[in-house]
């Protein structure tokens, strides 16, 4: 018999809204600090500083428009559940890629368009309340496609440092809710009791079939902090060379995440 996946972890979702505008406001101000010169630096991947900046705005745009459109018909139910997204997004890139460059060429405000993404969120997202919302994935709980918008933003935060070297503060709810949502992923895709993997001070979860820990100091344990294991989650970093750069540490026969990494691509 397969071991029994846990119930799902509950989100507030005025928190969740605050800490995504509240990250957002983070990346604002750390974009409008860039220069002329870093804005054409690589960024991510094909994109430039100035591409990944125009992207991020997508994050909370995504929510604004869905929310200006009726709630989905289909019933209570919906297409997508929190857990299900992280491995859902990976036909997305094409289309991703080339509205970012579009929007990139049509709106060099970056500042402007900062301030008016900010304020249509501000407007139309509620901070009570849980419709169906339209996303690219399917329909979702708001308060689910919330939860996702910490994880494009703090990934994203992590891009642009990587990129430019700016240091842009994190929201400790956001991050917080990130590595939770990604770390509950890892268990969902391979539920069991074998492997415990601690990402303190936010995330602790069992995964993987075998024995099961009961008490006492586990036999398999992975430890990393935050932005590593959102970088391995998303493939920013490699299982192998996170553990060289001690970056993660891995203790036990079976404390081996690198077959199921990286979640998202």
């Amino acid at each position: 018999m397969p071991p029994a996946k846990k119930r799902p972890r509950a989100y507030d979702v005025s928190k969740v809204r605050t800490a995504v505008l509240a990250q957002f406001a983070h990346v604002k101000d750390g974009v409008a600090a860039l220069t002329p010169e870093q804005l054409t630096l690589p960024g991510l991947g094909e994109w430039t500083v100035r591409d990944l900046a125009a992207h991020i705005t997508t994050a909370l745009e995504r929510v604004s428009r869905a929310m200006e459109l009726p709630e989905p018909a289909g019933g209570p139910k919906p297409e997508v559940t929190l857990l299900e997204w992280p491995f859902s997004t990976a036909g997305d890139a094409a289309e991703i890629a080339g509205h970012t460059q579009d929007l990139a060429t049509d709106r060099p405000d970056l500042g402007a368009l900062y301030a008016e993404t900010a304020a249509r969120f501000a407007e139309l997202v509620p901070a009570a309340g849980d419709r169906l919302v339209t996303t690219r994935a399917g329909t979702m709980r708001l308060g689910d496609f919330l939860v996702t918008r910490t994880v494009e933003l703090v990934v994203h935060t992590d891009d642009l440092h990587r990129a430019t070297g700016l240091d842009i503060p994190y929201d400790r709810q956001a991050l917080a809710t990130c590595t939770r949502l990604l770390a509950d992923a890892l268990a969902d895709r391979a539920p069991g009791g074998s492997v415990e993997v601690r990402v303190p001070p936010f995330a602790v979860v069992q995964c993987i079939g075998g024995p099961k820990h009961t008490r006492g100091t586990p036999p398999n344990v992975v430890e990393t902090d935050p932005l590593t294991w959102a970088r391995l989650a998303t493939g920013r970093t490699g299982w192998a060379q996170a553990l060289e750069a001690a970056q993660v540490s891995a203790g036990g026969e079976r404390a081996d995440l690198g077959p199921l990494l990286p979640l998202m691509r």
